[in-house]
């Protein structure tokens, strides 16, 4: 007869936690809702990235996809500054953090075009 799993590892795997072995409690790991992000440098064609606050930023840029609460989001900063900027219509739901790395690519593959 096969045990059903404790109803403590079945929201560990739900939420993506850790089991701390030993303590009967749970350690944060991120979880499928976490703040997440990742980052890349850039260069965007001759028509730049579109920005909601500023228009379209052109040039060496760094690339930043967010994960939070359910939803992707893109921004975009000049290499180096301090300001990041939304990239316009760059927001969508994402269902799991499990698809940021996916995102993330993609964004990438579409935004960097150094050649034009």
């Amino acid at each position: 007869m096969r045990r059903r799993p404790s109803v403590r590892r079945a929201r560990a795997a739900r939420t993506g936690a850790v089991e701390v072995p030993g303590a009967g409690m749970t350690a944060d790991a991120g979880g499928a809702t976490g703040p997440r992000s990742r980052t890349a440098d850039i260069v965007p064609g001759p028509g730049g990235v579109m920005t909601d606050e500023v228009g379209v930023v052109t040039g060496e840029l760094t690339l930043r996809t967010d994960f939070a609460d359910g939803r992707v989001s893109l921004h975009v900063q000049y290499k180096d500054a301090d300001e990041w900027y939304a990239v316009t219509g760059g927001s969508a739901p994402l269902p799991d953090a499990a698809g940021l790395d996916a995102v993330h690519d993609i964004a990438v593959g579409l935004l960097h075009r150094p050649e034009g």
